[in-house]
């Protein structure tokens, strides 16, 4: 019975860590936001031993920023941390799929890439039509997804990280945007066509399109 209370609370600390990144990926906390363990503690009523332990979580991925005296505060990108993140993105996907090309996917994949065909169709649709947060939520199951068919959670963990600080810097921007469909990726359906037929120069090509038209948006801020 001693590590039911154990369980209960990791779990509630996964729940306000997750709660609080869609706060930040949606906006609703913008960067440079601050807030203590008690205020956080108070908006969902718990305890704060749980909050601080979600709060150091997202500060570890970074996300967030401890403040010293004053509690923390949402990280604030800038347009070169943005490149930074893109260079690196792309070495971890180029990573991927030079071993996909070399290995093949792993065993039980083609049920995986059902499933990813599914995110990419859905990111497509919500990134055509402009549904900012909707988007994100499928382009993180999408990659995430994707990148799990090397079968290596290390590897998954880190390109996950990237691609949440991505957005995080991207959100403020492209909320601001009066054409926002114009400003979204969406090739999604277009790499999971490439990744199946095992097309290795079609997938380089539509994630260097992909890169590219991240870096050209990066520029025009």
């Amino acid at each position: 019975m001693p590590g039911s209370g154990a369980v209960t609370r990791n779990t509630l600390r996964q729940q306000i860590a997750d709660a609080l990144r869609d706060e930040v990926l949606a906006g609703r906390l913008p960067p440079g936001t601050e807030f203590t363990v008690k205020q956080i503690a108070e908006q969902y009523e718990v305890s704060a031993t749980p909050v601080r332990e979600a709060l150091v979580d997202l500060s570890a991925q970074g996300l967030l920023e401890l403040v010293q005296h004053r509690g923390f505060r949402v990280r604030i990108f800038s347009v070169d941390d943005f490149r930074g993140m893109i260079e690196a993105r792309a070495l971890v996907v180029d990573g991927i799929f030079r071993r996909l090309a070399e290995r093949g996917t792993a065993p039980g994949s083609g049920e995986l890439l059902v499933s990813v065909r599914r995110r990419g169709e859905e990111a497509h649709r919500a990134a055509q039509s402009g549904s900012l947060e909707v988007l994100i939520g499928y382009d993180l199951r999408f990659w995430r997804e994707l990148s799990g068919l090397v079968a290596n959670t290390y590897i998954s963990e880190f390109l996950h990280r990237i691609r949440v600080q991505c957005w995080v810097f991207a959100v403020p921007h492209l909320q601001r945007e009066s054409q926002l469909h114009a400003a979204l990726w969406d090739g999604h359906s277009e790499l999971v066509d490439a990744v199946t037929l095992a097309d290795a120069d079609a997938v380089r090509g539509i994630v260097r399109g992909y890169n590219e038209h991240a870096l050209a948006w990066a520029a025009r801020l």
